[in-house]
Parts: structure tokens; sequence; C-alpha cells
């Protein structure tokens, strides 16, 4: 028997009855039936506060560091635009080996928290437990020998954590990747009495080139070094799987990938394998990326973000952390899927 040609497209199988384009002639009618989406409240905006204001990098403007009142009026206009949580950096005027900022009551991140909280209770205020901005070496932990000490860090992280806590912030969220540093910020928390207070754990948080303009910003550059002995190996998400598994165990809320766009696969497969919310950051320099092939006229940039968050979403993230939640307008949940 003489083998059929196959159908022309002007002949399509089953007698024209399966055509796909029918569910996209429409943007009413796409949204209708998009399969994932993202509205602004699933996004968290990064924050840097100081004791005094700053410029951003330039062409980064959500990169710019505020001072308290400058960062609740910037609160107040991303509740504005939808955005209901911000994730709080803070820049000390002043650095030591220990990093002793991080746990100052009287420091930027609390008087933010305290202030952010009084005005604008409804917003949801994470801050980042680390050293990193406040150590005069720039490493994320307490230096002994040349190294960074997990042990003797862990104490210190919880100080931090409970002072975060103490000063009303919903959520604290260990980035110093110690091991066992949730178990340290937890049992600090419950001894302070806090146990309401959840923990956003960077489970997976990659050694990448894509933070130099985040470390600009926060003044955290390494003075000597790298953070590869302590931060993940890109090649290994084996690796990143079980680091999520212990941080849940250890009692996190929420686990994070970081950064996003490089590591959608590892995503992508912590939300079939863990049953907590799955948070993504979109790192300063995804940000960066897009804004500087932006401004050399190489791609749109309202469309490369909407694709790059859809993307993040679409892999499995529950929560975006991302410098764009700054600019983004409210136009956001027709727009990305």
């Amino acid at each position: 028997m003489p083998r059929r040609s196959p159908p022309l497209e002007t002949e399509p199988a089953g007698g024209g009855s399966v055509r796909p384009r029918r569910l996209r002639r429409l943007a009413s009618l796409r949204d209708l039936v998009a399969e994932t989406g993202l509205t602004p409240r699933q996004l968290v905006a990064p924050l840097f506060v100081g004791e005094r204001p700053s410029e951003a990098p330039e062409g980064l403007p959500a990169l710019g560091r505020r001072d308290v009142a400058g960062t609740v009026r910037e609160v107040e206009r991303l509740r504005d635009r939808g955005v209901r949580a911000v994730l709080l950096f803070g820049v000390p005027r002043h650095k030591d080996p220990l990093g002793r900022g991080a746990w100052d009551p009287n420091g930027p991140v609390p008087r933010a928290i305290r202030a952010i909280k009084g005005q604008l209770p409804e917003t949801t205020v994470l801050a980042d437990v680390c050293l990193c901005e406040y150590t005069d070496h720039g490493h994320c932990g307490v230096v002994s020998g040349g190294s960074v000490d997990n042990d003797a860090t862990l104490p210190l992280l919880g100080r931090a954590a409970r002072t975060y806590a103490e000063a009303g912030a919903d959520l604290v969220a260990p980035s110093a990747m110690m091991d066992h540093q949730v178990a340290a910020v937890r049992r600090a928390l419950d001894a302070g009495g806090h146990p309401g207070i959840g923990i956003l754990a960077y489970g997976a948080k990659f050694a990448s080139s894509f933070y130099g303009p985040f470390r600009e910003a926060a003044q955290s550059s390494p003075a000597f070094g790298d953070r590869r002995g302590y931060q993940m190996d890109g090649r290994n998400p084996t690796e990143a799987l079980r680091e999520l598994r212990l941080d849940a165990e250890e009692g996190a809320d929420l686990l994070m990938v970081k950064p996003a766009l490089p590591y959608l696969d590892v995503i992508a497969a912590a939300r079939v394998q863990f049953d907590r919310p799955i948070a993504a950051y979109q790192v300063s320099g995804e940000y960066a990326m897009i804004k500087a092939a932006a401004a050399r006229g190489w791609v749109d940039e309202a469309s490369a973000v909407r694709e790059s968050l859809g993307a993040i979403r679409r892999a499995g993230a529950t929560v975006i952390l991302s410098y764009f939640a700054s600019e983004l307008g409210p136009e956001l949940p027709g727009g990305v899927g």
C-alpha cells in the first residue's frame, strides 16, 4: 500500500478539529486559559537600609540605599502598586570583625522594621540574617585562621534573628550558608519568645557570578578569597536538594533557591519534593542584565521582565524576590504567565 503524504497546513489532521491557536486569539482568552500566573502579592522587594541614603549604581535604580524614613516611603509606594512584602538588608556605618551591627537593636534594619510595622502594619517584613554586610572582611561569618568558622558563626546569626524578631519582623531569612544555621535561628527565636516568627531559608544559595551589583550596593565584597567554601557549587543539583531537605528538617517554613534563572531546574525539583512554599531570588546580576540590554535597545524591558518572572513562576516558585518588584506597575496580573 503506498504511503500517504502528511497533511498540508490547509488540511489539518482530524478534519480541522484540533487548532490550539483558537485559544490564543484574544488577550482576554489567553488570560482565561493561562496555566500559570503571577500577581504583585507574590513578589518580595529587596531594599537596602542605611544610616543615610546613597545613589544607586548607574542604571540600577532598585539598588539604591535609603535611610529609615525613605524606606518607609518606598514601602508605602510598593503597597500602592500591590507589592506587600519587603526584604531588608542593612548597610551600617561601622563594621568590625564579628559583624556586631547585625544584632544592634538601634541598627538600620531594626529601626526600619519598627517604623514600617508602626506605619504600615499590613506589610510583610522579612529581614536578611547574615554577617557579610556588617563584617569588615566581608565574609558571612566569623573568620578564624583564614577561613569562616561555621560553629562560631551560628550563635551570632541567632542573636541577629532574635533582634529582628523583637523589632517586629514577620520572617527572618538566614543566608550565610552555615551548616545548621536554620536550627540555630529557630532555637534563638523560640528561646526569645518568638515561636510564631517564620524562617525563609536560603537553602540552595549558589556561589554565583550574578551577585556583583548587590555586593556594590551592600558594600559586602569579601576582602580576601571568595565564598565558594560555604556557598553551593552550581554543578551539584542533588546536593542542593539535600541542603533544602536539611533546612526543612531543621524547621524552615519556606525554602529558597538563589539565583533563580540559572537554577530553574533546582526550583522545579524542589517544588516536586517539598511540601513547603518555594521562593526564588532573581538576583542583582539578573536584574542588571535585563536593564543593560534594554538600555541598548536589544530587548524590550517590560516584555523581558514578564518573561523572566514568568519562567521562574512556571518552574514552581511560590514567591519571587526581585528588584523589578519596585518598578512593576499594577498591570502585572495580566502580563505574566
